[in-house]
């Protein structure tokens, strides 16, 4: 990270600040010129007190986390100041002028980062347990046996299930959920002054969401820990945040303590925002060029003449065992249909089946018992070469973009990849025109195709990811949280286009997600997954307003919503319906 014009003997900090940030400015180099992603930005974080930074994706709010830690690229050029606080009080460092000694020393003690993508922040090689005790170990003395004490500790802290088993797995035996837990523990392990959480609650079911809410909310509480919080949904913001600071375009344009910005917001930015966040109960979004205006699954259902897409029966999915282990059922006893052009559901807590049942219909993950039909094809027992053909008809959205795109190509040859296997173009160039149709749809400027995964931000990518798994125009997509990483109101946009996409081509859609609004919005039926079983399933409009099973109450009331005063009446009810204590969900 160059540091050009680093302030040195600024003045200290106001008393009591953890963390002052002062007019900073963070420009990067690229091969089209700087680009100035942080455009004078001031913010001040207060012991246990909690700061959310909102905003649209793109808009300086990790670039801006990131320097705290010292943690931008070396294209990045910082100016300004990033006065923190030592762990103890006892001094103040000016992080932009820091050595990278020093740095490493004041990382993890003195502030701690919880970063967005856990699978590209974990390591592959090492064991979850093992990059627990590094943390711990570069900063304290202790032995092994004691650091993998307090590794399991802290894996049971942030309720991963069986953590004295769990310590010695890794990354890539997790759920997507348990491995953002496993990022949180690793930040929490020494205790730091400042947590840097930066969309902590991504990839997160709600009911474990709830659960690691109330596990930061009580860190601020009873140690002080201030957290300066950078997300996108404004549920958590309500539930969490003592203050909110908007950003737009690598400015600050609003501040205000969280009950008073929801109340009363002053910016139009801030209102437009505000104004995007689906609420659960509002019904289905219906497409401003083709409304639905009948069950998807009418005519082809009642008259018997076309099949469903996707057929199960008995489901069942086992993944082998390793080392004299037994096998572990991912998904028992599953039935559920998908018709032409209907969009089913599938919700449930991390480690329920959810993804595993996507990766199965696209032939990614085998099946190992009942009967699963994907487009006439019998997935149990399947050939390859004779399900070749029907890849083309399905598509899929990756949960997490930044591992599923190959980091050596640009956007646009990535999202033309597809083209390229089906042999519908020739190259990547030649599939241009169709690649820049596509970034267009997904709210993605044609320039963005020119640049390579890592230059564009976690929810840029997630559009990316949705525009490579339209480019087929397929029968069928297969969607893994995919609009996880978007922000409020680029989320809307998607979610509309979505709905047009869908009148206008047709496909059916499997939408795997733990975002019960999203589900409201645009799901024709739901199922709902628990430990491998479908314990509920039907219509949304009756799922969703009425649920019959307890489990799916609680995920109901488990969901924040962008209220503070309501939020912590539903808070304290998701409470009352949770699990006795000590029984955790997988």
């Amino acid at each position: 990270m160059s540091r050009t014009a680093s302030r040195t003997g600024a003045a200290a900090p106001r008393t009591g600040s953890v963390l002052e940030i002062r007019d900073l400015e963070v420009t990067f180099a690229t091969d089209h010129g700087p680009v100035r992603a942080v455009d004078g930005v001031s913010l001040t974080v207060e012991p246990g007190r909690v700061l959310a930074v909102v905003g649209e994706s793109g808009s300086g709010k990790t670039v801006s986390a990131r320097t705290v830690l010292g943690l931008l690229p070396e294209t990045a050029t910082a100016e300004g100041s990033v006065i923190l606080t030592s762990r103890d009080g006892g001094e103040t460092n000016d992080v932009l002028s820091l050595s990278r000694d020093q740095l490493r020393s004041v990382r993890g003690r003195d502030v701690a980062m919880v970063f967005q993508e856990p699978s590209t922040a974990l390591n592959p090689v090492y064991t979850i347990g093992w990059q627990i005790a590094e943390g711990l170990r570069a900063h304290e003395k202790l032995s092994k046996r004691v650091a993998r004490e307090r590794a399991i500790e802290m894996l049971e802290r942030v309720g991963i299930p069986d953590p004295a088993e769990r310590v010695d797995s890794y990354p890539h035996q997790l759920s997507g959920g348990q491995k953002q837990r496993v990022m949180i523990a690793m930040a929490l392990a020494l205790r730091p002054g400042l947590i840097v959480a930066d969309e902590p609650t991504t990839a997160l079911d709600v009911t474990v969401q709830a659960e690691i809410l109330d596990l930061l909310r009580q860190l601020r509480d009873e140690f002080g820990t201030a957290i300066l919080l950078i997300t996108h949904n404004m549920g958590v913001v309500a539930d969490l945040a003592d203050d909110v600071a908007v950003m737009y375009q690598g400015e600050v344009v609003e501040r205000a303590p969280v009950a008073e910005l929801f109340a009363h917001p002053r910016e139009a930015y801030t209102k437009q925002l505000l104004g995007a966040v689906l609420k659960l109960g509002e019904g289905p979004i219906r497409s401003s060029v083709a409304e639905r205006a009948r069950d998807p699954r009418e005519g082809s259902a009642a008259s018997g003449a076309a099949q469903p897409l996707v057929s199960a029966r008995g489901l069942e999915i086992r993944y082998p065992g390793r080392l004299g282990k037994p096998g572990f059922l991912a998904v028992r006893g599953v039935d559920f249909e998908i018709a032409a052009g209907e969009v089913y559901g599938l919700v449930g807590e991390s480690g329920s089946g959810k993804s595993t049942i996507g990766r199965a219909i696209a032939g990614l993950t085998p099946a190992t018992g009942g009967s699963l039909t994907v487009l006439g094809h019998e997935m149990v027992g399947f050939k390859e070469r004779r399900f070749r053909a029907a890849r083309r008809d399905i598509g899929f959205v990756f949960q997490d973009p930044a591992s599923s795109f190959n980091p050596l190509l640009t956007i646009a040859e990535n999202v033309a990849e597809p083209l390229v296997v089906q042999k519908i173009a020739a190259t990547p160039a030649a599939a241009r025109p169709r690649v820049d149709e596509l970034l267009e749809a997904v709210q993605l400027p044609r320039s963005y195709g020119d640049r390579f995964p890592h230059e564009l931000s976690g929810g840029q990518r997630q559009r990316a990811s949705l525009a490579r798994g339209l480019a087929l125009d397929p029968k069928l997509l297969i969607a893994d949280e995919p609009t996880s990483a978007l922000d409020v109101s680029v989320q809307a946009r998607v979610l509309e286009l979505f709905t047009e996409l869908q009148a206008e081509l047709g496909f059916a859609a499997l939408f795997i997600t733990h975002d019960l609004a999203v589900v409201d919005a645009l799901a024709d039926r739901v199922g709902v997954l628990y430990h491998g079983e479908l314990v509920e399933s039907g219509p949304a409009s009756e799922v969703l307003r009425a649920p019959r099973e307890r489990y799916t109450q609680r995920l109901l009331a488990s969901l924040p919503v962008p209220d503070p005063a309501e939020q912590a009446i539903r808070r304290e009810a998701a409470r009352a319906l949770r699990e006795p204590a000590g029984e955790k969900l997988g």
